[in-house]
């Protein structure tokens, strides 16, 4: 490794909204794709649990 090598920024391994995508890859895209789609399933699914567990206490309340 050489100085330069040293000197490049450095390419994050997660991303950041809004981010400057111009500096990455194809490949470094898609990668950036599959960790958003298993994020926002992630967030989807969490989202259900937390609905669920208000739908039961608004039915335990009203009864």
């Amino acid at each position: 490794m050489t100085l330069a090598d040293d000197d490049r920024p450095k390419k994050p391994s997660t991303h950041e909204v809004g981010s400057d995508l111009s500096s990455l890859s194809v490949e470094e895209l898609e990668q950036r794709i599959v960790l958003l789609t298993h994020e926002i399933a992630r967030l989807e699914a969490e989202k259900q649990n937390k609905a669920a567990g208000r739908r039961a206490a608004d039915s335990l309340f009203r009864s």
